[in-house]
């Protein structure tokens, strides 16, 4: 088979996707070595009521339980949204030589849109960035999702102002 960064992040698409359908920000992840995912994940921090579970972070965690080991070298990290601050320090923490990434998150990315952590040469480790693969299909997963979030917030406030006024 011929395994591509598409192929890939394909996988984590179809992860973000269960995100969504769970009410979750639709984001996923996952990690391969010798093309085997050793990690799949998506978000689940509405459901968990937990801060510290996202896609990222839960793949980090499956994959360091597979290999035996906090090192995760000689991985690669397919992620639909560039990782936040506390996502980009797990990566950095298990040595992850390699991420890639769907769209970019202007409000919180820490890749390349507020901060270049995993390419700062002052840290213990940098990574090598591939950008944009799947950009459009994963941008427009999480669009749609806030847009459908407002819409429902919008329609849940309406129907509260006319139970009100009876």
């Amino acid at each position: 088979m011929n395994f591509t960064d598409e192929y890939f992040m394909d996988l984590a698409i179809a992860e973000a996707e269960k995100a969504g359908a769970l009410g979750e920000v639709p984001i996923g992840a996952i990690i391969v070595h010798n093309n085997e995912v050793i990690g799949s994940a998506h978000n689940l921090r509405e459901t968990t009521q937990n801060a510290v579970t996202h896609a990222e972070l839960m793949a980090i965690q499956q994959a360091c339980e597979k290999i035996g080991s906090w090192r995760l070298e000689e991985t690669t990290l397919y992620v639909t949204l560039e990782p936040c601050p506390m996502c980009a320090g797990a990566i950095l923490q298990s040595r992850i030589p390699r991420v890639v990434y769907g769209a970019r998150d202007i409000k919180a990315g820490c890749v390349h849109s507020l901060y270049t952590l995993l390419n700062d040469s002052r840290m213990n480790h940098e990574c090598e960035v591939t950008e944009g693969i799947k950009a459009e299909q994963c941008g427009e997963l999480l669009s749609t999702f806030f847009r459908e979030l407002r819409a429902r917030k919008k329609e849940e406030k309406r129907l509260r102002k006319l139970a009100e006024e009876k």
